[in-house]
């Protein structure tokens, strides 16, 4: 029987590889879409479809939870000026990672991990720290798989992967504070 795990997902690029590892590596993952740091609304609803479509091809649920960017700029409060990969992100993740691990807990996974562990503009440190901190949060009966999704050969093939799916591949993580329009 494969083992259920709960994959917190940003974007359908970072979530290609991970995808594939895990359903031929004996998993069942499940999808976890909880992404209330992008804007603007129809940025959100773009990516949320080609994780859709990524994991109807893999026959994989896909949990959308509820977009709140209100609730999210709460949580970035006092951050703005943060560069990349400061304190913001760190509490980005903590406030994305949580709402996962509070869903894994009350739907009986044993697991969670997150394709932000995917993306090289993330700081991996910050990524494992929230992942755990979330865990923890959500009464510890959840525990984070602290993976670096990069290695073995899965960042190369995140790349085929999103040149063979045709993926909206964005060049941001989607929060306002991350945008840097394009010269």
């Amino acid at each position: 029987m494969d083992k259920k795990i709960l994959l917190h997902a940003c974007c359908a690029p970072c979530s290609g590889a991970i995808v594939e590892y895990l359903k031929m590596s004996g998993y069942q993952p499940v999808i976890f879409y909880s992404n209330s740091n992008i804007t603007p609304e129809e940025e959100y609803r773009h990516r949320l479809e080609e994780c859709k479509r990524y994991a109807a091809k893999w026959d994989v649920e896909l949990v959308e939870d509820t977009y709140d960017h209100h609730d999210w700029e709460r949580c970035a409060a006092g951050l703005e000026s943060e560069p990349e990969r400061g304190r913001r992100c760190l509490e980005c993740f903590r406030y994305r990672l949580l709402r996962a691990a509070r869903y894994a807990a009350a739907n009986g996974f044993d697991t969670l991990t997150t394709t932000l562990a995917a993306s090289r503009w993330k700081n991996l440190d910050q990524v494992n720290e929230a992942g755990r901190w979330a865990c923890a949060q959500a009464g510890g009966s959840v525990q984070w798989w602290d993976r670096n999704w990069r290695k073995g050969g899965l960042q190369e093939r995140r790349n085929q992967i999103l040149r063979e799916e045709n993926f909206y591949n964005q060049l941001y993580c989607g929060c306002q504070y991350s945008f840097r329009p394009q010269k």
